[in-house]
């Protein structure tokens, strides 16, 4: 009996200890299951409260990079800029930077020129890169594109020493006249000739100093604050009296399809049926003239003596609205190919000794494309070397009389056909 009872005792205590050593092992088990380990978190980071929202506004490209370099998270800007492929970061010094600062914990911040990516051309795409920690295991990486800003600042670079040397050259022709008129006191002969290219270098400068001037305003100043229906006919004959002088000069005939609506046209007889007296555009009558007046200018200067010099303007119909093409024709010397892409440029001259011997400053074509812009037109140029020119000037037709125009007749094309029978100025 005391045997049994022994048996049973020894079968009970090791039931019970059986019991205790496996609710301890499924306590363990529950422990490790919920202890992170480096796998869980190599393959689900996760990023900081309140980032993701952060990185969404941001207007720089961002990318967070986990223990292992991959991507955790990246903005649309990034791909778009070729940053990430594949789920890596695809720049490797940009990688690098990463790898230091996870590293050390540093902040790092580098300028790099990158290939623009989809481009045959080897343009360089111009970034500054920003790596910072982000928590104990992830880093962020902020790129934020330069290219814009590069461009501009070289522009005002080339614009301020272009600037320079043009004011530099009729400034040190007038010192030297001025010399040259004192050392010859005693001659009249000679004063009068220093005195003729005094003023002549005197004008160089005053139309230099001007056109900057216009070119600032046209730049800086919204022509819709003064805008107003502009009749086409007054913005032609507005820009044949700023060239008649020079014309007359060389012998330039000046032509014009223009009749005014008020029942006579300029030579005396009754207004003709498609003309342009009925044509309006909408904007700022003083930018909109001196871009005309700078088109019929140069077809001027630059047209042999004894040639002819056409104006001519239509109503086209555009998927955006209808437009005013107002095109000027001339007989010169016309645009080598590999000049028309750059003559719209601010100081940018076919021939500067030609330009220089027409008092020339290289910014009249580039006031034209600003205001034909700034008013949502256009100008393009149609040029052949030894034949002539025609420069077309597209604007938006005025909207307010539109409405109550009657269709007009057809007009030929400006660029391949010749002008209408044209009313001819002295």
């Amino acid at each position: 009996m005391d045997v049994n009872a022994a048996v049973a005792a020894l079968a009970a205590i090791a039931g019970v200890c059986t019991g205790v050593i496996a609710m301890l092992a499924f306590r363990w088990s529950e422990r490790d299951q919920a202890r992170p380990t480096r796998t869980s978190l190599h393959t689900d980071p996760v990023l900081p409260p309140g980032v993701d929202t952060v990185l969404s506004v941001l207007r720089s490209s961002a990318v967070v990079l986990d223990e292992s370099d991959s991507v955790v998270k990246a903005s649309s800007a990034a791909y778009a800029l070729g940053l990430v492929r594949g789920g890596k970061l695809a720049v490797e010094p940009m990688l690098n930077m990463a790898r230091d600062t996870r590293r050390d914990g540093e902040i790092r911040q580098v300028e790099l020129d990158l290939p623009r990516r989809g481009t045959g051309r080897g343009e360089a795409l111009a970034v500054s890169a920003r790596v910072a920690p982000l928590g104990s295991r992830l880093v962020l990486l902020l790129v934020e594109d330069l290219t814009e800003a590069r461009r501009i600042e070289a522009v005002r670079r080339d614009f301020v020493a272009n600037v320079s040397h043009e004011l530099k050259t009729p400034t040190g022709a007038l010192s030297l006249l001025s010399e040259a008129v004192m050392d010859a006191s005693d001659d009249p002969e000679a004063v009068t000739r220093f005195a003729g290219r005094m003023q002549i270098e005197a004008t160089r400068l005053t139309n230099l100093v001007q056109e900057l001037i216009d070119l600032s305003r046209v730049q800086n100043d919204d022509p819709l604050e003064d805008s107003e229906p502009v009749r086409v006919d007054e913005l032609v004959a507005e820009a044949i009296d700023r060239s008649r002088h020079t014309a007359s000069t060389k012998q330039i005939t000046m032509a014009s399809n223009v009749w005014s609506p008020e029942g006579s046209d300029h030579s005396g007889g009754g207004r003709r049926e498609g003309g342009t007296g009925d044509l309006f555009v909408w904007g700022s009558r003083g930018q909109l003239a001196a871009a005309l007046g700078n088109l019929v200018e140069n077809a001027v200067n630059y047209s042999p003596a004894r040639t002819r010099v056409g104006i001519a303007a239509r109503k086209i119909t555009a998927p955006g609205g209808d437009l005013i093409e107002i095109a000027v024709t001339d007989q010169g010397i016309g645009i080598p190919d590999k000049d028309k892409e750059r003559i719209f440029e601010r100081f940018y001259r076919v021939d500067p000794a030609r330009s220089r011997a027409t008092g020339g400053t290289g910014l009249g074509l580039a006031i034209v494309k600003h205001v034909a812009a700034s008013h949502g037109g256009e100008v393009t140029v149609w040029s052949t070397e030894g034949q002539g020119s025609t420069f077309t000037l597209r604007l938006p037709e005025a909207g307010a009389v539109r409405d109550r125009r009657r269709p007009a007749s057809p007009t030929p094309d400006l660029m391949t056909e010749p002008l209408p029978a044209p009313e001819v100025l002295p």
